[in-house]
């Protein structure tokens, strides 16, 4: 699929960049596939955690609604972009957190709806102590069980898109729009969703939960971002000569330099997302010291 005069496939993956580049992004992705593989949240995470909600006035019944509500309204924006820009789409990264984000509401409402209905059968919640009140040995165990697989899978899940949505819609915003777009490029109100509600429906929800937030998951967010690179070699490497944004072309001296900064860049969207996490946690109480059930 090369046309004459280009770089054959062979001589682009054998120039020098392309070989830094892949240790740029092999030297992280090692480290981080070694905490992830090792590491366990701590304390270990209750099922109650994924499904109950950090106000003591607010049923977790509102929580199972919010998250089936932004499931549809995120598959609804998504079915819209790939009707009218067709599945090549489906290449960006913007596209791969958005639908990260809709699994991790597929799963939460699905989890949510489970919690609800094992926790108004066995026990009542005590909103004015904050606490619950277990009515039988079956509460109990439903309180303190431990999270499972699909749990501590959501909670994974929960943790990257926390990264991914900053990087995406920060790129876009900052990057992107103002200097990287082209004359065919117009700014749509679709457009404009795609990029800014995968990261507001995760942000209410977080306002919402009682999910913990580690640092662990910037492993499982760096590794996301290895796997979307991953990605794109790949279908370049049987080729594809098109990229989806400038900067990850591998054919310029520059090239190292625009993955390097972009391996660091992860840095500062993971932060972010943990001032958000933190500002939750220290501020909310003493807004609302009544209200605000803390961890």
């Amino acid at each position: 699929m090369w046309s004459e005069g280009e770089v054959p496939v062979l001589g682009y993956w054998l120039q020098w960049q392309v070989l830094v580049c892949t240790l740029i992004i092999a030297a992280p992705a090692t480290v981080a596939l070694k905490f992830a593989w090792k590491g366990k949240p701590e304390p270990p995470l209750k099922s109650v955690e994924l499904w109950g909600t950090c106000w003591r006035t607010l049923d977790p019944l509102w929580l199972l609604f919010y998250r089936a509500f932004a499931l549809v309204l995120m598959a609804k924006l998504l079915f819209d972009m790939t009707s009218q820009f067709g599945l090549f789409t489906l290449v960006f990264y913007t596209q791969w957190t958005f639908a990260l984000v809709m699994l991790y509401f597929g799963l939460g409402t699905i989890i949510s709806a489970h919690g609800c209905w094992v926790g108004r059968s066995s026990y009542r919640d005590d909103q004015i102590k904050g606490k619950v009140k277990p009515k039988s040995n079956q509460a109990r165990n439903a309180i303190q069980q431990r999270a499972g697989f699909f749990g501590n899978l959501m909670l994974i899940i929960y943790q990257t898109c926390a990264g991914a949505v900053m990087l995406t819609d920060i790129v876009f915003w900052c990057l992107i729009l103002p200097f990287l777009t082209s004359m065919e490029f117009q700014l749509t109100f679709l457009i404009g969703a795609i990029h800014a509600l995968n990261a507001v429906f995760l942000i209410v929800d977080t306002a919402l939960n009682r999910l913990p937030f580690s640092k662990l998951g910037f492993a499982y967010f760096a590794l996301f971002g290895v796997l979307y690179i991953s990605f794109q070699w790949l279908i370049h490497a049987f080729g594809v000569k098109w990229w989806p944004y400038p900067f990850l072309e591998l054919n310029t001296p520059l090239a190292p330099l625009w993955y390097f900064g972009l391996a660091v860049w992860h840095i500062p969207c993971y932060w972010i997302y943990s001032l958000i996490i933190n500002s939750k946690v220290s501020i909310l109480p003493r807004l609302f010291p009544r209200s605000f059930l803390r961890s």
